[in-house]
């Protein structure tokens, strides 16, 4: 009986584990391996942050909906992969054999690279983790008593920047409920060189648009922007210009929100060949690494070049269908490999957006993610909205029932012509 071991319980783990049982049937032994015992829906975290979501909205206990599935559950965490041994030694030094490894970890978050970056002994907040934004939104009610300035952005190397979006567009609708917006200038700061870049190249006239929503809402910005230094209420910012000149800005603010670039996770740094300099974890076209290959990988973690050189680094997004795609792609090629046929599946990397701005809110549709694309699409509106509100009400009953392309996904996405695997 094969062995199967998910490392990471996140959007992408539980996903590939319950479409590796849905694909593979009953006959292998498949086991997550988590941190703690919650899923999080880390879509909404925006939401929690200014008080619109509470955690237990967004969060859901792992092992019981997992059990279902015959899928075992471990949340102590990973102290480290063995490759060379076919196993994860876990924090409480127990080990786990596994025949085939799925690598679904999501990213370090490298606040470490900025000082006085992020929320742990920082002074700035974030919105990567439930806890994050749970602490977030406790700074904001205590910002709420005293507003000020606010700065929301991205750190230099960062690769996901729809959520800055996200949550300086929902502030200013918060802002606007609560009638404090005018005691509040709002700066978006972002290594990306223009505004709807999002690490994407552009999609379609996301630049005009997005700069459209900016000034509409009074938000200010900075692009080609490094952040060097973070004090107590000021921040260091050195912006590139076309020349390649440098202007230094020190902004002062009340509060801020900045995500941070991304690494791999320490647990997966040690096997030679399996991750880049960054940590990511090295995939062929068929999400299998190639110096292990009974070792695949997806979403966040995987090594993915940027989209373009920009004169201040970024990465390319990995979107939440393009997850989806390398998640389907995995399972047909490891029950390949069980039948002992060829690997071909191979994922489309398509990218779905939507954007949420507190009362519209922006969808962006990439097929591929990477240029040169068949399709490039972005709109704005009220639905996406709403959209996205029912999207979190399905996601989450779908990692409950483990139904992993419900009706939805499988005849709606295929009349727009978007597939997970090709």
């Amino acid at each position: 009986m094969a062995r199967i071991v998910v490392l990471g319980a996140g959007i992408g783990g539980m996903s590939a584990a319950y479409e590796l049982r849905g694909t593979l049937g009953q006959g292998p032994e498949i086991t997550v391996i988590g941190e703690g015992d919650r899923f999080s829906f880390t879509p909404s975290n925006p939401w929690v942050a200014v008080g619109w979501r509470k955690p237990s909205d967004v969060e859901m206990p792992v092992a019981r909906y997992l059990a279902k599935k015959n899928i075992a559950f471990e949340g102590v965490g990973a102290e480290r992969v063995e490759p060379d041994h076919n196993r994860v030694r876990l924090r409480d030094g127990r080990t786990l054999d596994y025949d085939y490894l799925v690598i679904a970890t999501g990213p370090r978050l490298a606040f470490d690279e900025v000082p006085g970056l992020g929320p742990e002994g920082g002074f700035t907040q974030s919105i990567c983790t439930t806890p994050h934004a749970t602490t977030a939104w406790q700074a904001y009610q205590a910002f709420l008593e005293n507003p000020g300035p606010v700065v929301v952005g991205a750190a230099p190397m960062a690769s996901c920047f729809g959520p800055a979006y996200e949550f300086a567009m929902i502030l200013d609708s918060d802002l606007r409920k609560r009638r404090l917006r005018d005691r509040v200038p709002i700066t978006y700061v972002s290594p990306e060189p223009y505004v709807g870049h999002m690490g994407l190249g552009g999609v379609g006239d996301s630049k005009g648009m997005m700069e459209s929503e900016f000034r509409q809402r009074h938000i200010q910005w900075i692009t080609n922007a490094k952040i060097t230094a973070v004090r107590d209420g000021e921040m260091d910012v050195s912006e590139m210009d076309d020349a390649g000149q440098q202007e230094v800005h020190t902004l002062p603010f009340r509060y801020s929100m900045v995500l941070p670039a991304f690494t791999g996770v320490p647990a997966v740094r040690q096997g030679e060949g399996l991750c880049n300099p960054r940590g990511f974890i090295l995939i062929d076209k068929h999400q299998r690494n190639p110096a292990y290959p009974n070792i695949f990988s997806l979403g966040v973690c995987v090594a993915i070049p940027p989209v373009e050189a920009t004169p201040v680094p970024t990465g390319a997004p990995k979107t939440g269908f393009m997850i989806e795609s390398m998640v389907t792609a995995v399972a047909h090629n490891i029950q390949a490999e069980l039948a002992g046929r060829p690997v071909t599946a191979e994922a489309t990397w398509n990218a779905i957006c939507l954007a949420d701005m507190g009362d519209t809110g922006a969808a962006f549709v990439a097929l591929p993610q990477i240029p040169p694309r068949n399709v490039t699409w972005a709109k704005v509106g009220k639905w996406v909205h709403v959209a996205k509100i029912a999207f979190e009400k399905y996601f989450l009953m779908k990692m409950k029932s483990g139904n992993t392309e419900p009706i939805y996904e499988k005849y709606v996405l295929k009349l727009l012509g978007i597939m997970r695997t090709r």
